[in-house]
């Protein structure tokens, strides 16, 4: 099987599954649902952002894997952005992917 299709398979199985779990709800924030996993310190070293963000995206890493692990939309933005850059943990809604146009507006798109 492709790369391309095994990441389709497993982006469509994780949409939903996180759509079918209970333990969210569709408003709550990214911070929210990751306070229910341990508080503040979850992400924030004593519980307080750090000044550089380097802190929150070691965490970010240490459950979901490091962005040149993850699938071919994550792994060209390793070395260059963190995990916030896009996905702002206190404002993003749970289920909300943002779009290569969130960032981009050559007209970029995904392969």
């Amino acid at each position: 099987m492709s790369n391309k299709l095994l990441s389709t398979l497993f982006a469509t199985g994780f949409a939903v599954m996180m759509m079918s779990s209970a333990s969210f709800a569709a408003d709550e924030t990214l911070a929210e649902f990751h306070v229910e996993m341990g508080g503040c310190e979850n992400c924030h070293a004593d519980g307080e952002p750090s000044s550089d963000g380097v802190y929150e995206f070691e965490q970010c890493q240490s459950c979901h894997g490091s962005l040149a692990e993850m699938d071919d939309n994550h792994k060209p933005h390793d070395g260059m952005l963190m995990c916030a850059d896009c996905h702002a943990p206190h404002d993003a809604k749970v289920g909300e992917v943002p779009t290569c146009d969130t960032c981009h507006d050559d007209g970029r798109t995904a392969k």
